[in-house]
């Protein structure tokens, strides 16, 4: 019996080690998760590149865009530098922004020092976003400031262009973006140029477009901005569903329409399994 009782005993003490060990273990786990996805992911951005055949596009050319949204500048830092930086490596035509890119602070001088850094023979191109509403940092007085750092906004507007020889558009669909408004600058595009419809948000009445536009670019999603493998994001802002992020075609003529997880971070400064993004797009000859 003492015998008995003395194992007994051992085999108690190994077990309290063993819940121990495997709660140690789960910490550290979870730590190094935390660790990654508010300190490492939110900064470990990616470049991610798309190759798009449009008809539009005469053999032997190619035009390179640089695609970027929901900044959300709390403070302008190295992180956002080293983002311009890339940006302008990439060597693009045109740079294509689709907004977002205050914070509840409003941070104008942020904004201006960031888009100031970046370099397109093309020129930079941007809509507004949900928070340039929230911030009342919206419509004529912010397109001045725009105009201010070399950069277009356009509100429900149209913006001709030549590329290396090819017509091309620029149209810029404001926020909110009801089905009227949608078809009046969908009849602004030329069916002889490429059209380029820039949209914040990437659910809207696609119908409306009457297959004129070539491609649309948006972000506002975040990509869900925390994800976890094989199930769905636990929450998308309004006006994203059933978009996420990546490239979808909708309406009529099945236009591409590429939706970016974006560069920052809203409400919390956590990504996970989702890491930010600078959009390349080369489009060439169908």
């Amino acid at each position: 019996m003492n015998r008995e009782a003395e194992e007994n005993k051992k085999n108690r003490r190994r077990s309290r080690v063993s819940r121990r060990a495997f709660l140690l273990g789960g910490g550290a786990a979870g730590g190094l998760v935390l660790a990654d996805a508010l300190v490492r992911e939110p900064r470990a951005f990616q470049v991610q590149e798309v190759v798009l055949p449009l008809a539009k596009v005469p053999p032997g050319r190619e035009l390179r865009l640089v695609h970027l949204s929901d900044l959300h500048i709390r403070s302008f830092h190295g992180y956002f530098e080293k983002v311009a930086r890339t940006v302008n490596g990439l060597e693009p035509d045109l740079i294509l922004l689709t907004g977002d890119y205050l914070e509840q602070r409003r941070n104008l001088d942020g904004v201006q020092r960031f888009v100031s850094m970046l370099k397109a023979p093309g020129g930079i191109f941007a809509v507004q976003g949900n928070w340039e509403y929230w911030a009342r940092l919206e419509g004529e007085n912010l397109r001045r400031h725009f105009a201010r750092w070399g950069a277009t906004l356009l509100i429900n507007r149209s913006h001709d262009l030549d590329l290396h020889g090819v017509p091309l558009s620029v149209l810029g669909l404001d926020y909110p973006s009801p089905s009227d408004r949608v078809k009046l600058l969908a009849r602004m595009a030329a069916p002889e140029r490429v059209n380029l419809l820039l949209s914040h948000v990437p659910a809207f009445d696609h119908q409306a477009l009457e297959g004129r536009i070539d491609l649309i670019l948006c972000g506002h999603t975040h990509g869900g901005q925390v994800r976890l493998p094989f199930v769905p994001p636990f929450y998308l802002p309004r006006f994203s569903e059933p978009f996420i992020e990546g490239l979808y075609r909708v309406g009529p003529e099945e236009t591409p329409l590429y939706v970016t997880r974006g560069v920052g971070t809203s409400i919390l400064p956590v990504r996970f399994l989702c890491r930010p993004e600078i959009t390349l797009l080369r489009l060439h000859a169908a």
